[in-house]
């Protein structure tokens, strides 16, 4: 009798499978004692033990498939692909793969991989989801799991699954830091930080561990402890621009000669490096824009300032038109008529209270300001409403910067659904049972007609700063992630510009909805601002609200150390030394910036 060879073996196993999963698995493994490397081999073995009923072996033989694939020239092709970032040929590669084999847990792995580095993070669940279903021992696809949950803000998901992945992998520092900021998106501050002590104590040398430290200890307002902790990342790796950056973020600290002369060598050594270290160059830019600010060196500071934001304006590419363009659709369509036909929608719910505005406009303040009162509570600045509008025209209009024309369309019972899907979403973040919460998200503005839609009840308020010295503010900040129209003077200018024509056109189609808050004013005569605040709540006032900086919360913002001082002035004009830099910005913002604090009449919005 002739010799069969090793693909004739599997194809007479693949046969079986349809009918006599028994001699199947008798044939897969006949040929894993002969080619213990056969992926394929193991695959038909888990795929016959699952057909017999018996789960817990076919996970052990998914779980050998994976270990064998390391010896397969195809998928190692695929893998290199990956790699090097060859995105398409690698996905061509792997769907192949799986076209061939629909249960090859390393190709779907991969290929989910593949989905998360373009943003497919949907894609990109279902594809490890189908992973763990086949091979539930899988570790890398559950850590990759959790991290596709991290990134779309499922940051409860994701600290389950990440438990599950260190009971299998209790050393892994990476699985641990993970879960570390997890917690801290839903308030585990406690628990984090626990976490970051045990890992920096056991990778004293990893700068970056040291920098995550620092990070949630100032969020919980120990400055000191956080600045040590930057420095000793810094002691490992002294080149590193986001550490750099994270000290001049907390804004109350001024920097030396020494560290001038420091972040000036990092900077000489990150330009040698070419576009590889762009991050790098990006954050010392900004931490060295603040320390010549510091020393009264403007021109200095101001070169700094620009050099920065060039590079992270390239990296973004953000387009003004955009948001614009939602913005004029927003006009168009959220009349008052189309208010009026949709009355009484949405869900009931006034627990939400939403601060929005212009990023550095003072929302932190204010936030701290009603979080130190009895009945109000605050969270953080939550990304669950863009997410339910960006989902929102992606769903009705396959593009999710068309959710105006979605909102449109959206029946009685969508706009109730989004407005439950964002207090289930937010529930995470309620760690006590005052009666409101607080959104603080900036961005929130652009999504104000969605909100008196989907949550009639919720109350909105407009933190506004003047325009100069909020988008001097704005330029001089290097932001963790978005805000992308930030980083040029006249996308800014446009930026706030659109924001105040938005907000003056919801003024007038939902007159008294959205109370208004001008910066200064509050500085200036802050009880009365309170008050004001206060009673649009419709709360009583209390001196607590006075004495917030006393207030012990976690703020996780830009501007969490000035919240934790009294109220004071030391922000108003910062933009005056640089006037002389910011013809851009004064052009693009046009007449909204005369009309401060009022707005231009043409921005008056229509009635009808």
């Amino acid at each position: 009798m002739a010799t069969i060879t090793h693909d004739e073996a599997l194809a007479n196993a693949r046969r079986l499978l349809n009918g006599q999963p028994g001699a199947a698995l008798e044939q897969a493994r006949a040929i894993v004692a002969a080619v213990p490397t056969s992926a394929a081999a193991h695959r038909i073995a888990a795929e016959a033990l699952r057909r017999l009923g018996r789960a817990d072996e076919a996970a052990d033989a998914a779980l050998a498939a994976v270990g064998a694939a390391v010896h397969d020239a195809a998928m190692i092709a695929a893998a290199l692909a990956l790699a090097e970032n060859r995105l398409p040929e690698a996905e061509a590669a792997l769907r192949a793969r799986l076209k061939e084999d629909p249960t090859d847990v390393a190709a779907i792995r991969m290929l989910a991989e593949v989905a998360g580095r373009i943003g497919r993070y949907g894609d990109a669940e279902k594809l490890l989801t189908r992973a763990l279903e086949l091979a539930p021992a899988f570790g890398a696809a559950r850590a990759n799991l959790a991290t596709v949950l991290y990134k779309q803000n499922r940051y409860a998901e994701a600290v389950e699954t990440l438990d599950a992945v260190l009971a299998g992998d209790p050393d892994n520092p990476a699985h641990a830091n993970l879960k570390a900021a997890a917690l801290g998106r839903i308030g585990g501050y406690d628990e984090a930080i626990a976490l970051y002590a045990q890992l920096v104590e056991r990778f004293p040398g990893h700068a970056k561990l040291w920098m995550s430290y620092g990070h949630m200890l100032k969020t919980v307002g120990r400055q000191d402890d956080s600045i040590a902790a930057y420095r000793r990342g810094l002691d490992a790796e002294p080149g590193l621009g986001e550490i750099w950056w994270s000290l001049a973020n907390l804004k109350t600290i001024r920097f030396d000669e020494a560290d001038r002369q420091a972040m000036e060598a990092a900077l000489a050594a990150a330009d040698r490096g070419g576009a590889a270290r762009d991050d790098d160059r990006l954050h010392l830019h900004f931490a060295l824009g603040k320390a010549y600010d510091d020393a009264g060196e403007y021109a200095a500071a101001f070169r700094h300032y620009a050099a920065g934001n060039a590079i992270r304006a390239d990296q973004l590419g953000y387009d003004a038109a955009e948001t614009t363009a939602i913005v004029d659709a927003a006009i168009a369509t959220c009349t008052a008529a189309f208010f009026a036909e949709r009355a009484g929608q949405g869900d009931p719910s006034g627990d939400p209270v939403f601060i929005l505005g212009m990023p550095r406009a003072g929302s932190t303040l204010i936030e701290q300001i009603l979080a130190s009162h009895s009945a109000i509570e605050g969270t953080m600045e939550l990304p669950d409403l863009p997410a339910i509008a960006l989902g929102l025209g992606r769903e009705a209009k396959g593009e999710g910067r068309h959710w105006v024309a979605a909102l449109a369309e959206a029946s009685p019972g969508k706009l109730a659904e989004m407005g439950a899907a964002f207090l289930r979403r937010t529930a995470v973040q309620r760690k006590t049972a005052k009666p409101l919460y607080i959104d603080k998200l900036p961005n929130n503005w652009l999504y104000a007609p969605l909100i008196r839609l989907i949550l009639p009840n919720a109350r909105i308020i407009d933190a506004r700063r003047h325009p100069l010295d909020c988008c001097w503010s704005n330029f001089r900040q290097h932001f963790a992630k978005g805000q992308a129209f930030s980083y040029r003077l006249s996308d800014m200018g446009a930026y706030y510009r659109d924001y105040v024509r938005l907000m003056a056109h919801l003024d007038a189609v939902q007159p008294g909805r959205v109370h208004r808050v001008i910066h200064e004013t509050l500085l200036d005569d802050p009880e009365t601002e309170v008050r004001a605040m206060l009673a649009f709540l419709g709360r009583p006032f209390e001196e607590g609200c006075m004495d917030f900086h006393a207030n012990a919360r976690a703020v996780r913002t830009a501007s969490s150390e000035q919240v934790r001082r009294p109220i004071n002035r030391d922000g108003v004009d910062q933009w005056r030394p640089y006037a002389e830099w910011l013809g851009p910005l004064v052009d693009a913002l046009g007449p909204v910036l005369g009309a401060y604090p009022a707005v231009p009449d043409a921005y008056g919005g229509t009635a009808s």
